[in-house]
Formats: C-alpha cells, structure tokens, sequence
C-alpha cells in the first residue's frame, strides 16, 4: 500500500513542476537609445545613481526590430559595475534577468524567470559592448 502523504507529495511535484523548457541559444541585439542616469549619490559616477531605460531589441544580424526590454540599475562600485533587473519583451514571451554590469568587460547575467514561449525559462545571458560609445549591446540568452 502506498504511502498517502508521500503519494500526494509526488503527485504535487508533478502538478507543480514547472513546464518543460526546451535548452536554446537566443541571440539579441539592444540599441542603448533611452539610458538615463538619476545622480541619486554623490555629484557625479556614485554608487547609488539610478540608471533607467526601455530601448529597441532587434534580432542577430541587427536588422529587424524584434521586441524591446525594461529595466534599471543601481550603481555599486563607481567607474566598475552596476547591479541591473530589466526584462526582454519579444512576441512569444519575456525573460527577465539580474546580475551584475561591468564597465570594463562583458557581464554574464542570471536569467530568472520567462513568460509564453519561454516560460520555466532559467540560465544565463552574456551582454557584450558592441561599441566603445556603449550605443547597442550584444544579448546572448544561454538558456536551459
């Protein structure tokens, strides 16, 4: 005979789990075009200035406009890194991200969660300077 509580707590991890996501590479390209810094610390490049934007994401060949993102970051460590949340918003979905922004090097983020097609959605994005102006931004979606 089986165990009612732990029956039910198998039946619950199988009704609970989220659904199944299939791994892929997701390849975006961001036009830094709305990025505004709030001087929230002291005059100038200080932790705590607020940096906001929702800017135009088109697709790898950076030809055709495929969604936009979201999002903001808090300065933490002045002239190095930003700690960031914005979402991507693509047709079939979002995906949302946080982690760190490094000034000086490409950042890998930690992709916390999706909507639609890439719900259950869980892994890591490179973001990668395309530019020395930072004007638009390579977004590589490792996810799994």
């Amino acid at each position: 005979m089986l165990d009612r509580p732990l029956a039910c707590a198998a039946l619950a991890a199988i009704v609970l789990a989220p659904p199944a996501f299939a791994a892929r590479t997701l390849h975006v390209v961001e036009h830094a075009l709305t990025d505004r810094v709030l001087d929230l610390g002291a005059k100038g490049d200080s932790r705590g200035d607020l940096l906001t934007f929702a800017n135009p994401i088109f697709d790898a060949a950076n030809k055709t406009q495929v969604g936009s993102d979201q999002g903001f970051c808090i300065r933490v460590v002045k002239g190095k890194s930003w700690e960031c949340f914005w979402t991507l918003l693509l047709r079939d979905g979002q995906i949302t991200v946080e982690g760190p922004y490094r000034d000086d090097r490409d950042s890998t983020l930690t992709v916390t969660g999706g909507t639609g097609t890439y719900a259950g959605a869980r892994g890591s994005m490179t973001l990668h300077a395309r530019d020395a102006k930072s004007t638009s931004y390579d977004f590589i979606y490792h996810l799994l």
